[in-house]
C-alpha cells in the first residue's frame, strides 16, 4: 500500500486496468483533465460508461471535456478506519460531487474530498476535481474545495 496521508484515501492500485471504453477517461486524468461520456443521441452523461444510455437506450457515445468543477451533493466523514492500514488516513471525507457542464440534475461522481478540514465540508460546497498521480498510468480523481 502507498504512503498514507490523513484525509486522503490511499489508492490500492497503480494501474487503472482500463478497457477500450474507459481508457480515454484515464488518459485525460493523466493529463489533468476531466472528461464525461455523453450519449450522442440525447446528450445524457453516463458515468461510469455503460453499453447503453439509461435515458434513451442508444449505444453511441462521445467523450467530451468537462470544466472539472462541481458541488458537493452529499458526503460523509469517515472517522474510524475500515482496516488497520487506514488508521493514518482518518478522518477523511467521501463525497458525491455533482459535476458542472452536465445536463439536468447533472452527472455525479463519488470522490475523496481533499485539502480541507472535514468539519468545514457542507452540501453545496464548491470545488474542483484534482488529480493525484499515483503511477505512470494512473491519476486518481479527487475533489478539492474552493
Amino acid at each position: 500500500m502507498a504512503t498514507v496521508t490523513q484525509g486522503v484515501w490511499p489508492s490500492s492500485i497503480n494501474d487503472p486496468y482500463a478497457d477500450e471504453t474507459t481508457q480515454p477517461f484515464w488518459d485525460a486524468a493523466l493529463a489533468g483533465k476531466l472528461v464525461g461520456y455523453r450519449c450522442d443521441h440525447c446528450g445524457t452523461f453516463v458515468l461510469p460508461p455503460a453499453p447503453r444510455c439509461f435515458s434513451c437506450q442508444h449505444d453511441s457515445f462521445s467523450w467530451v471535456d468537462l470544466p472539472g468543477t462541481g458541488t458537493v451533493y452529499s458526503f460523509t466523514i469517515v472517522r474510524h478506519p475500515l482496516a488497520a492500514a487506514l488508521r493514518d488516513a482518518v478522518p477523511y471525507v467521501s463525497g458525491v460531487i455533482e459535476l458542472d457542464g452536465t445536463q439536468g440534475a447533472g452527472a455525479r461522481m463519488l470522490l475523496n474530498v481533499v485539502n480541507c478540514v472535514p468539519e468545514d465540508v457542507r452540501i453545496g460546497s464548491r470545488g474542483k476535481v484534482v488529480f493525484d498521480k499515483v503511477s505512470d498510468t494512473l491519476a486518481v480523481p479527487r475533489f478539492g474545495l474552493d
